[in-house]
């Protein structure tokens, strides 16, 4: 199921408490566990003193003797957590949005970047000024008919049942494109979704965010406060590793709600 280990890849302000409130928000669904990592660069012992009092003022504020706190020297933020998650077991990892973006929306700094093209674990990025819902409302796939899509559907129809919320597969009709054969793959899809789950046929749906743009697209295809959007790497990813298309990074970017990237070939 997604999110039975995360990795919450934690650095002061915004980004940082709002990934730590997703990753909890979550694993309350789950029951799985949360680690928490700060990357400070090596051969710096200052640095490593300032991580060590930063991650023991958090420990203390999180009072969860479930969830352990790591510090990792790493000249890349992004390896580092890649690193912390394979040590920690964990099947995903978690960031905030890069600081000095706009609220509501996803902005992908460099770690971010490099895990989205390299990580051999799925990654979950928050949008800026994200509060978890009460509760959570829909799990929405991003489809195409290939597939690394069908296996985001196979997971993603599971976690939805075991999380009880509907589930929705949802393609992006831009300019130009066939409506006719989308919709025929969608149906297809709901198909795999209902035959490798327990899902009510009620509660699961299918739908076309028709525009000019992808973000045109996404913002016509309406969003639940609840929801969390889940995207397949491209198929030129290497086996078990994130990797995403520009395509697939112009739909995070306009995401307005958190975002889960499964590895190609996921299990």
């Amino acid at each position: 199921m997604i999110g039975q280990h995360l990795l919450v890849g934690y650095a002061p302000g915004r980004g940082g408490d709002e990934a730590l409130a997703t990753a909890f928000d979550l694993v309350r669904h789950t029951g799985g566990l949360v680690t928490v990592a700060h990357v400070h660069p090596p051969g710096r012992p200052a640095a490593a003193t300032e991580a060590a009092t930063l991650l023991g003022r958090l420990r203390t504020r999180l009072d969860d003797p479930a969830t352990e706190v790591v510090a990792v020297a790493s000249r890349s933020v992004g390896r580092g957590l890649a690193t912390a998650a394979a040590r920690a077991g964990a099947d995903a990892i978690v960031i905030g949005s890069a600081a000095g973006g706009a609220r509501g929306r996803i902005t992908l700094g460099s770690a971010a970047d490099h895990l989205l093209h390299s990580a051999p674990e799925s990654v979950l990025v928050v949008p800026a000024g994200h509060v978890p819902a009460a509760r959570a409302e829909r799990l929405t796939v991003m489809y195409v008919g290939r597939p690394q899509c069908e296996e985001a559907v196979l997971r993603a129809s599971v976690a939805a049942q075991e999380y009880g919320v509907p589930l929705r597969l949802l393609t992006l009709a831009l300019e130009g494109d066939p409506r006719g054969p989308l919709q025929d793959d969608l149906a297809l899809a709901v198909r795999l979704a209902l035959d490798s789950s327990g899902l009510d046929p009620d509660d699961v749906s299918a739908g076309l965010g028709e525009g000019d743009d992808v973000a045109a697209a996404m913002a016509d295809a309406g969003w639940d406060p609840g929801e969390m959007m889940v995207v397949a790497s491209s198929e030129d990813a290497s086996p078990h590793r994130v990797f995403l298309s520009e395509i697939g990074l112009k739909m995070v970017r306009a995401a307005l709600c958190p975002v889960i990237v499964l590895p190609r070939g996921y299990t």
